[in-house]
């Protein structure tokens, strides 16, 4: 039997024709590491590098405006806020789900782990209201039915923003985060998901020891590799440079994206 996640995708692609853009980043995530582990203790969040890149991400999207909207009718319009998209795996990776992070640029880090810890638990224990409607439609319609229907929701929901089917407003946000390092992968590439109408994808590989160059001699670092897929109508390859400049110094010195000035227990001295 067809999982709602599989049905969902055989009524969704058909042959390529988006023009996208493909970049990877590798960064140290030595700093990123321990930084969640201060939050763990600090906050008792659970904190983790996904977390970690998503307000990084959102606050890229803060400084490319250009990314931080949809296109309705062969016209970009901005959304007001950033919102960022976190997929969910149910039934063991059987299925997916998502929960939506607004104002993603604005909430602190543990903030974010707490609000898809939070989401997470309600769509496992199928207590998520909108999720369930909707996965009771995908499993009652047959998938030859089931592609308009998926057209028109997500032209409805994602470029117009009007509720339907289960769905609220723009409910993907501008972005969407999959931490695929969880199930062991190192990397891989996110496929745009048509009805989503996002234009930046983010996939969040395993943390793995890998030799680097530090003051001249190799030696082993945790390496993190983030990938991403966007579409080439919202943005061209220097932009993306921008974006990707924004998101290395978020992993690399995460202290910065909760508005820390230096890392936790050193002093301005420290890190200069």
């Amino acid at each position: 039997m067809n999982s709602t996640r599989r049905k969902l995708a055989i009524a969704t692609w058909g042959s390529p024709h988006e023009g996208n853009i493909y970049g990877k980043l590798s960064v140290d995530a030595a700093e990123a590491l321990a930084y969640a582990e201060h939050l763990r203790k600090t906050t008792g969040e659970k904190v983790t590098i996904g977390h970690i890149v998503g307000k990084a991400i959102a606050l890229a999207l803060k400084q490319a405006p250009g990314l931080n909207g949809r296109i309705v009718l062969g016209k970009f319009v901005p959304h007001a806020t950033v919102d960022v998209t976190f997929l969910v795996a149910l039934e063991n990776g059987r299925d997916l789900a998502k929960t939506k992070i607004e104002r993603a640029d604005e909430k602190s880090i543990a903030d974010i782990a707490r609000a898809l810890g939070r989401g997470a638990r309600s769509l496992r224990d199928g207590k998520d209201a909108g999720f369930e409607k909707s996965k009771g439609l995908v499993r009652s319609l047959p998938a030859w039915a089931l592609k308009p229907v998926v057209w028109t929701t997500g032209f409805l929901t994602s470029a117009l923003g009007i509720s339907a089917m289960g769905l609220e407003a723009f409910p993907f946000g501008s972005a969407i985060v999959t931490n695929v390092g969880v199930f062991g992968l190192d990397e891989g590439y996110a496929p745009p998901t048509p009805f989503a109408r996002v234009p930046v994808y983010i996939l969040v590989g395993a943390v793995k020891e890998q030799p680097a160059v530090v003051d001249g001699k190799v030696v082993p670092r945790p390496m993190l590799t983030i990938t991403a897929t966007i579409d080439h109508r919202f943005i061209d390859g220097a932009e993306l440079a921008t974006l990707a400049k924004v998101v290395r110094g978020g992993i690399e010195r995460p202290w910065t994206l909760d508005g820390l000035a230096h890392a936790p227990g050193t002093s301005a001295q420290d890190t200069n």
